[in-house]
């Protein structure tokens, strides 16, 4: 019925041993389908390996946050995956200014380090014939959304971006759909002090968001504080419908559609994918 458009399932939040309860939950909650993104190389194969459930998918990126640690070649070094049937986007990938440089750089060798990223993710995406998920992170504004919307307008005639956990007023989303881009919601918007994004929510016509956890994070009322899981989408899910006046049967429709559209689940061998959580043999 719905797909979780963005879960870091290898997160150390989650023990590798209860991820099969973890997916088996989602489907019990009605969240039919996963996107788990990598943020490093070093966490590439374990998310390739959790989408060997034929729910699950796995996008491949560099985290901004982890650009300092990334060899200069590492998105040479994460092309020949691109074409895994596994893989359907380029990501998680963006700009950060919400944590502080990393010890031994300064701000801008850091930012710089992450727009030079971010240009690579964008050169990888279009050559794979992929989508790209963004992040993007502000203390306070959206100078890294204004940023990053400014690169994505140079591949936009190539690739399509989300910007997930779109936080942002409905302005902002407007200029990122004006590009081919998309959105993405998840549990932020169901908080009670989160009006300007509830604002946007209600302004998105259908076709132009996702739906999103980005668990572990973020979980959305009434588990915020807690640990997120996938299976929390549905809770973002009744929270938007309600907001726009739809029901959760049209909601999941359009957002379903998008999402194929944009992950082109169709293009892998998981387009028609088993019962959630179901065992394999080798």
């Amino acid at each position: 019925m719905f797909t979780d458009s963005h879960c870091h399932l290898v997160s150390h939040r989650f023990d590798p041993e209860d991820i099969p309860a973890v997916i088996a939950r989602a489907r019990a909650a009605g969240v039919t389908r996963l996107v788990t993104l990598a943020t490093s190389l070093d966490d590439v194969q374990a998310h390739l390996a959790i989408a060997s459930d034929p729910a699950v998918h796995a996008c491949i990126g560099i985290h901004p946050c982890d650009v300092h640690r990334a060899p200069d070649d590492a998105i040479d070094r994460l092309a020949p995956l691109a074409a895994d049937p596994r893989v359907c986007a380029i990501g998680e990938t963006g700009l950060d200014a919400f944590h502080p440089a990393p010890e031994g750089w300064t701000l801008a060798e850091f930012r710089e380090r992450q727009r030079t990223f971010l240009h690579r993710h964008f050169e990888l995406a279009a050559a794979s014939g992929l989508n790209v998920v963004i992040h993007t992170r502000d203390r306070e504004g959206h100078t890294t959304l204004e940023d990053a919307l400014t690169l994505y307008r140079a591949y936009h005639d190539r690739t399509r971006a989300v910007f997930h956990c779109f936080v942002a007023p409905w302005e902002m989303a407007r200029r990122v759909l004006d590009l081919g881009g998309l959105v993405s919601f998840g549990g932020v918007c169901t908080f009670k002090n989160a009006r300007s994004v509830q604002e946007t929510v209600r302004q998105c016509p259908p076709g132009s968001f996702l739906l999103e956890t980005d668990s572990p994070y973020l979980a959305p009322e009434p588990h915020r504080g807690q640990r997120n899981e996938p299976a929390y989408t549905a809770h973002t899910a009744a929270f938007i419908a309600r907001l726009r006046g739809e029901s959760l049967e049209q909601l999941a429709e359009h957002t379903e559609t998008t999402a194929h559209q944009f992950f082109r689940f169709c293009r892998h061998s998981h387009a028609n994918p088993e019962p959630i959580g179901k065992e394999t043999t080798s």
